[in-house]
């Protein structure tokens, strides 16, 4: 029964493999970044030029403590990444998508940053999501 799977299945490329932890050490950069610009918006709350009249105003602590708590799933999939767990990979396509989505809206805060973290979890996702990536 396990010649007919192998089979089935064809061989998992190097590239799938290296894209696989490649991602993973790009989600543990992304999930320091979170953490850091979490730590900071929540410690200096005038860091942050706060643009007004905008849509999704919310106080920079509350960014800061959205960003942090991100930052902290993106570590733990990372972990889980590197150690090859089946769930890391649903994980990670998630937490990197809402991250994307958390920077989306702190573009106005800090536009440039924001862009380069969204352009990395695009990445991290396309890594994660390619066939093969996370077979052994």
């Amino acid at each position: 029964m396990s010649d007919m799977s192998a089979r089935r299945d064809p061989p998992v490329s190097g590239w799938a493999r290296g894209g696989t932890i490649f991602a993973a050490c790009i989600l543990t950069l992304i999930g320091l970044f979170e953490l850091i610009a979490g730590l900071v918006a929540i410690i200096d709350d005038n860091f942050y030029v706060v643009t007004r009249h905008y849509t999704f105003d919310l106080d920079t602590t509350a960014w800061g403590w959205i960003h942090l708590i991100i930052g902290i799933l993106l570590l733990l999939t990372a972990f889980g990444l590197f150690t090859r767990q089946e769930w890391a990979a649903v994980a990670g396509v998630f937490f990197a998508g809402l991250s994307a989505l958390a920077n989306f809206f702190f573009i106005p805060y800090y536009p440039l940053w924001s862009i380069v973290i969204i352009a990395l979890n695009v990445w991290v996702i396309w890594a994660i999501t390619r066939p093969g990536a996370m077979r052994e």
